[in-house]
């Protein structure tokens, strides 16, 4: 019988492997396929199986082949399972502010619309006094729980934007902060804007603080203004329960002395009632526009609110093709403790005060996404997230506010693919530093530690950086494949290292071994370290490997018992694939896969897929390398 065996140089160091027999008929999927001059196809026309040892009760004489379109088929499925089964530990149930408002969830339709970027689409802006209830009509018009809502005064405080479509019109929303024109003592400003200066500034002057407290105001109208400087309509909404206020008397004077060249709508909120609506806008007809009596919660007058709005709107076309492949726009999320710079990084990614950034804890609530372009033409979608703090230290300071920005800041991880750990140089790595990366790691998503405030490092010289990253990856060991960059954002020094590491990582993420080389590379490793034996003299062997999933990549291998291999063997495996493969940045998991013995019919045995042989309730042999 001739037998040609994979891999051959190896033999002398590794256990025997399996061979092929090319007697007899072919196997069940030709291992090699030849070209005209006889070369070996690529990825597509190659699936080369790696296997290791031969126990003696299966080395019957016997040639073996592997049905490899089956093997792939169960590691795509595996690869799903376990994704799924993950991403329900993971999940973040969706608050409701309001027990009324469960029953209140609007199914919008998909935009049937070509895909059209964020910027050539046309702004409607909303504006208002603080807790009139701007935010509750945002996540109405966009669809979903984008911005937070709770019964206080100050919750969103930069802008948020969102798509949202009515009819053939597709627009931005944009949400804003509460502006405040009526000159108010510190502590009226406070109290209007729910600011504390004790919860996370211990070690701020208090000084420094009361200072950040007066220019709050400022800043927020300063978002606010913007917004309707870029915005074509602007929704002037007031509270038409609370009635007019002075505050509404100076915002309308401040539109009307300064935007009558756009198109202001006076929409008047909270007014569930049609009966009562009509009395409750009665007293606004004193501001020179129209209102109209609408209800945020329940959407009554919305209709009439979007067709006022798309009347003022140009129709913007999108591409001819509707099926033409849009390129897949990277988002990063910049996550990490209050006060490290989270903010500072991205209005210096963006090159302008895109987010408030103040040393008062919990500026940022909502998580704000903005569009970046980088130098070389790459389009990344950048995410600013809330501090995130123990859950101990939010549940004692009682604040439902930052319970929901912490919520959104997780969410930003899940739906991101390259996420930006930011930590402060002086601070280095906390407990709660250490949580954060265990949950990106979990997620699965690409990484990088940004170091911020570099510049408050003493004595700094050419080794500081080299001890400074040691330190780092001993302490933050979950994230030991992510690389290190170190900025001062306050100053705009080297912010673009940031996006070039991004790049970089989101690239190792989407990577795919072909199938050739990742065999290789296991069989490499299989001739260094093979698998320990048990006590019962028997030893794990891997029959194939194949890469079933991207984003991150995740390798699925064939193994004749899962439980014959230690998690030390599983992080071995782990290393020897980083090292001689990369994925630089990102996760990867290794999903090893149990199968039964081969299988002898009419004098050859062939693996076949463990769904054809177990029931489909049979547990999979599954885990996550860190």
């Amino acid at each position: 019988m001739t037998c040609i065996s994979l891999f051959s140089p190896f033999r002398s160091l590794s256990p025997p492997i399996l061979s092929l027999s090319l007697h007899r008929k072919p196997p069940i999927l030709p291992l090699f396929s030849s070209r005209q001059n006889g070369a070996v196809e690529d990825e597509d026309e190659l699936e080369q199986d790696v296997v290791d040892g031969d126990d003696d009760d299966e080395s019957d004489g016997h040639a073996y082949a592997i049905d490899l379109d089956a093997l792939e088929q169960e590691a795509r499925h595996a690869a799903r399972e376990y994704s799924t089964s993950l991403s329900r530990e993971l999940i973040i149930d969706d608050e409701v502010d309001d027990p009324k408002d469960s029953g209140r969830k609007q199914k919008r339709p998909k935009n049937t619309s070509a895909n059209i970027p964020d910027h050539l689409l046309p702004r409607v802006a909303i504006v208002g006094r603080p807790n009139v209830g701007k935010s509750a009509l945002f996540n109405r018009l966009v669809g979903g729980n984008r911005a937070i809502v709770v019964d206080e005064p100050g919750v969103t405080r930069d802008r948020l934007y969102g798509r949202s479509f009515w009819g053939d019109y597709e627009f931005m929303v944009v949400d804003t902060g509460g502006v405040l024109n009526v000159s108010k003592s510190q502590a009226n400003v406070m109290e209007d804007l729910a600011i504390t200066t004790t919860i996370g500034m211990d070690g701020i002057p208090l000084a420094s603080r009361e200072a950040a407290v007066a220019r709050m105001p400022s800043m927020i109208e300063k978002q606010a203004t913007a917004a309707v400087e870029e915005s074509s309509v602007i929704i002037f909404l007031v509270d038409g329960q609370a009635g007019l206020t002075a505050a509404d008397v100076e915002i309308a004077d401040w539109l009307r002395k300064n935007y009558m060249n756009k198109f202001i709508i006076l929409a008047v909120n909270k007014c569930e009632s049609p009966r009562k609506g009509i009395l409750q806008v009665s007293e606004f007809w004193s501001f020179g526009f129209s209102p109209l009596p609408i209800s945020a919660l329940s959407g009554t007058g919305t209709g009439e609110l979007l067709d006022l709005v798309c009347s003022e709107l140009k129709k913007v076309e999108g591409t001819e093709n509707p099926n033409e492949e849009v390129d897949h726009v990277p988002a990063i999320a910049i996550v990490g403790r209050p006060n490290v710079g989270k903010s500072s990084i991205l209005n210096a990614l963006v090159g302008e005060d895109r987010t408030i950034v103040s040393p008062i804890s919990g500026t940022t609530r909502d998580a704000i996404d903005s569009e970046f372009t980088g130098p070389d033409g790459q389009k990344f979608r950048l995410i600013d997230t809330a501090g995130i703090r123990r859950r101990a230290a939010i549940a004692s300071s009682g604040s439902t506010t930052e319970a929901l920005s912490v919520n959104r800041a997780f969410r930003a991880i899940c739906r991101s693919d390259v996420v930006a750990l930011v930590i402060e140089a002086l601070s280095c790595i906390t407990e709660q530093d250490c949580r954060i990366a265990e949950r990106i790691e979990k997620e699965g998503k690409g990484c990088l530690i940004v170091v911020n405030k570099w510049d408050t490092i003493p004595n700094k010289n050419q080794q500081t950086a080299t001890y400074y990253e040691l330190d780092v990856r001993e302490k933050l060991r979950s994230l030991d494949w992510a690389p290190v960059v170190y900025s001062t954002a306050i100053a705009g020094d080297s912010v673009d290292k940031i996006i070039d590491a991004a790049s970089t990582v989101e690239k190792e993420r989407s990577r795919r071994l072909s199938t050739a080389t990742l065999n290789q590379v296991v069989q490499e490793a299989l001739a260094f370290k093979s698998p320990p034996r048990t006590r019962g003299g028997k030893r794990g062997r891997i029959y194939y490997c194949t890469q079933a999933a991207i984003r991150p990549p995740t390798f699925v291998f064939f193994v004749n018992d899962a439980k014959l291999f230690s998690e030390t063997y599983r992080r071995y495996m782990e290393k020897q694939l980083r090292k001689d493969a990369g994925f630089s940045g990102t996760p990867i998991r290794l999903l090893w896969r149990s199968r039964r013995k081969m299988e002898k019919n009419e004098g050859r045995a062939a693996y076949r897929t463990q769904a054809s042989l177990a029931p489909r309730d049979r547990k999979l042999a599954l885990t996550t390398t860190t």
